[in-house]
């Protein structure tokens, strides 16, 4: 039997994931891991090369020995990582600095371009579907106004994945889906569009060859192997970011298809052909996809899954107890005591993420509204089921505006990512949307995809479209009922009007924003 590894490089954690060539997942080694502030930088989101590299290696040895195979039968190997997190390298390909994904420390810079460049920012999102909300260029402009030094260093420049490929391999390059993400790019083309760079005084000699997914880009090189236990026989193949990969993980392949993915962030994606520009109001982002000829129209829920886990860690040390004891996952505890909890969880209201508004991008103050004093109505149970229930209906609005943009109706979701492990969380997002949910069998779509990714690299798919529609297998379908969309319907309409005060508290400097895009 022959393997595949993925490497999944997300907001929270990373793994390293070995597949045969069935698609069965065989082993898996994960880390969680951190992106901090840098010391007087607000807003800033680090990425530690240095760390995270170790855990990288960490996740890959486990996996290895868990799964008891030769490294010599990984044919290849390809990685996927949250998106818009970069790394900027020297001549020689050491890194010199890197930024997560939702750093926003480029305030003033954003704010100089958008003054001093009248319509800039409409200008490239037309051509890359992308705002400065969570771009490179106003990350790289603030390198080069603070630390200049570090700047007149940089010659190349590749997103988080990438980096994991070229720490394997010793060659730095990246895909359409990833590095489209930087805004500094066309979707028409599925290429980096250096032009932008160029204009706002930044070099545009720094981008890397840019391969469809897919593509071998060289082999495992003999220090990384030394370093993981990995064969130097095996493939390093191209790989991409982690919503499009996760898409070919759920079969998501063809134009019209819907998905919601549930991580650390929620993704809602719709597959649209790539000749289709942005919309005009700026109110969603559009990516690369993975398969050619396609895009995605995208929504996206912020911090959804670590809210989970905060609240996870701040509250539920009992609960972390009974799972322990039970031997299950603390989420199943918390799942089957919320699902007694009635629908619309006693009035409780999340303020967490908003929708998505990606040409002014910023979030009220994370808070509960509605609690009340009564223990037997306001616990644990019907905090935790609020926070379902609010991910679902931040979704559900994000998927309206997709349909408005793209005049695209749907009635089937498919749902993965941690969330949709749960047996309350998928029912809840049927009711709210109205759409079939469908359940892929390995849930960890991400993996897959970038393990398929490995598998057209090795030879043993033709495609990765071919690739999806062979290896995905679907698990469960959860129906909605359409009596309890309507008293959602209802939520959804009171929480929008919430928010919209909370966001007021906001402008009015009396609460502090959960997160603001830079420049807003």
């Amino acid at each position: 039997m022959k393997y595949l590894m993925a490497i999944d490089a997300g907001t929270g954690s990373v793994r390293a994931v070995i597949f045969d060539t069935n698609g069965n997942q065989i082993s898996v080694g994960q880390r969680e891991w951190t992106h901090l502030e840098d010391e007087g930088v607000k807003y800033s989101m680090s990425f530690d090369f240095t760390i995270n590299w170790q855990l990288c290696i960490d996740c890959i040895k486990e996996a290895i020995e868990k799964s008891k195979i030769n490294p010599n039968d990984i044919l290849a190997l390809s990685s996927t990582s949250m998106r818009e997190g970069i790394v900027l390298y020297d001549k020689d390909g050491n890194e010199l600095w890197g930024v997560a994904n939702v750093d926003a420390r480029a305030c003033d810079e954003v704010k100089y371009l958008k003054e001093n460049f009248q319509g800039i920012e409409e200008e490239f999102y037309h051509t890359s579907g992308q705002t400065f909300a969570l771009g490179a260029l106003p990350r790289i402009l603030w390198l080069k106004n603070n630390r200049p030094m570090i700047y007149e260093k940089v010659a190349k420049i590749s997103m988080i994945g990438d980096w994991i490929l070229a720490k394997l391999s010793g060659v730095i390059a990246s895909d359409p889906s990833n590095a489209g993400t930087t805004g500094i790019f066309s979707l028409i083309n599925r290429t980096w569009d250096t032009s932008q760079a160029s204009k706002i005084g930044l070099k545009d000699d720094i981008f890397p060859p840019c391969y469809e997914v897919g593509t071998v880009i060289g082999t495992v090189s003999e220090k990384a192997s030394k370093e993981t236990a990995l064969s130097n026989n095996t493939k390093v193949v191209m790989g991409g970011g982690d919503v499009q990969l996760g898409s070919a993980g759920l079969g998501v392949v063809e134009v019209g298809q819907v998905a919601v993915l549930g991580g650390s962030f929620w993704q809602q994606i719709v597959n649209i052909s790539s000749d289709i520009y942005p919309p005009s109001n700026m109110s969603l982002r559009v990516n690369p996809h993975v398969i050619p000829n396609q895009s995605q129209a995208e929504g996206i829920t912020f911090f959804s899954g670590l809210i989970m886990r905060w609240f996870r860690d701040a509250f539920c040390d009992m609960e972390k107890l009974e799972a322990k004891e039970k031997n299950i996952d603390v989420y199943e505890v918390l799942e089957e005591k919320a699902k007694d909890v009635p629908i619309g969880s006693y009035g409780i209201m999340p303020i967490f993420s908003d929708s998505m508004k990606y040409g002014k991008w910023y979030h009220a103050a994370p808070s509960f509204i509605n609690l009340s004093i009564d223990s037997n109505i306001c616990n644990k149970a019907s905090m935790f089921r609020s926070l379902e229930e609010n991910a679902c209906i931040v979704s559900s609005i994000n998927l309206e505006k997709v349909e408005a943009f793209t005049n695209l109706k749907f009635d089937e979701i498919v749902f993965a990512g941690g969330a949709s492990r749960g047996k309350l969380w998928p029912q809840i997002l049927a009711d709210v949307t109205g759409c079939k949910i469908k359940i892929p069998k390995v849930t960890e779509a991400t993996a897959l995809g970038a393990a398929m990714a490995a598998g057209v690299g090795a030879g043993i798919f033709e495609t990765l479209s071919l690739a999806s529609k062979e290896l995905v297998v679907w698990d469960k379908e959860y129906l909605p009922n359409l009596g309890n969309k309507k008293i959602y319907d209802d939520i959804k309409e009171k929480w929008i009007k919430i928010y919209n005060k909370q966001l007021e508290l906001v402008d009015s400097d009396l609460t502090n924003s959960m997160w603001k895009a830079p420049g807003v």
